[in-house]
């Protein structure tokens, strides 16, 4: 068997392009330009290469991007006064305050000061709470990005068992939650699970978010399941380091019935699904309809 590779720089083009022309059409009926702010704490190198990659994608698909970078040793009173101004600033709709932060500041009170419906990471407690109760919300980018590729995968996803290694906040349990909304089995492993060889190779959907590289192998994966790969490690080879996985990709892709690379899997979606809940949180904010597609 050789599985099927879904390609999420593809799709993660396609998906920019419905942004795109959504955003030109609030722009043209309604006068709206969706804007979305990233607030940049310090100079993490690998902080700075995405946050340049999210604004310069802004602009591409028709919205205003605005970028805060400040310096590393800002206070918490003045970062919380920064995202105040952005609530309150009706021009922006969407922020992002990139982590990690400094280890001076307390990222949840950050992240829990951003108005909710400007939370487009969705990792402020009202909206994971509004996710695990079924409610609109706004969804984690990355598991959204997972979600779009399964449904465009599989169609229908109802009855299939889906099992997610990995249980963060920021992947691992939303992930869970939305695969619960359509309808999966599902099983939350992680690093410490007894057996977890066994209970990954009974999936039908394995989900790799535990940020070990290549932890998960061919001998794993249950032949014809899909394997969706969220992990970006890098890994030492000779005098230079290369990305890969949580899942030791040629094993696991003679098995599989499809399966994520790394890179150009998950990755790309995760900035596309961050336009998409900029879009989605300027509609919303305009009492405007949602587009559809874009978000559960």
């Amino acid at each position: 068997m050789v599985a099927t590779i879904i390609d999420g720089k593809a799709f993660a083009a396609e998906l920019r392009d419905k942004i795109a022309m959504q955003v030109a059409r609030l722009k043209a009926e309604q006068g709206i330009t969706p804007g979305l702010a990233v607030v940049l704490v310090g100079e993490d190198p690998a902080s700075e290469v995405y946050v340049r990659s999210k604004g310069k994608q802004t602009v591409e698909v028709g919205m205003a991007s605005f970028e805060y970078r400040l310096a590393a040793e800002t206070s918490e009173a003045e970062l919380l006064a920064v995202v105040d101004r952005l609530n309150a600033d009706p021009e922006i709709h969407g922020i992002l305050v990139q982590l990690p932060l400094p280890a001076h500041l307390d990222s949840d009170l950050v992240i829990n000061r951003i108005d909710p419906a400007k939370d487009v990471d969705g990792f402020h407690i009202s909206n994971v709470g509004l996710l695990g109760t079924g409610q609109k919300a706004m969804v984690p980018c990355t598991p959204l990005g997972c979600l779009m590729m399964l449904r465009a995968h599989h169609g229908s996803l109802s009855g299939l068992h889906a099992v997610v290694v990995g249980r963060s906040n920021i992947v691992g349990k939303p992930m869970a939650q939305l695969l619960l909304g359509d309808s999966c089995t599902v099983t939350i492993a992680h690093s410490r699970t007894r057996n977890l060889a066994e209970i990954c190779r009974s999936a039908d959907i394995l989900v790799a978010a535990v940020g070990r590289p290549e932890m998960i192998t061919g001998d794993w994966v249950k032949p014809g399941a899909t394997v969706i790969d969220v992990g970006i490690n890098r890994v030492a080879d000779g005098d230079k380091t290369r990305l890969v996985g949580d899942v030791a990709f040629d094993s696991a892709a003679a098995v599989a019935g499809a399966i994520t690379p790394v890179p150009g899997g998950v990755g790309p979606m995760t900035i596309a699904c961050l336009l998409a809940n900029t879009l989605t949180a300027t509609c919303r904010a305009n009492a405007l309809p949602e587009p559809a597609g874009l978000t559960v």
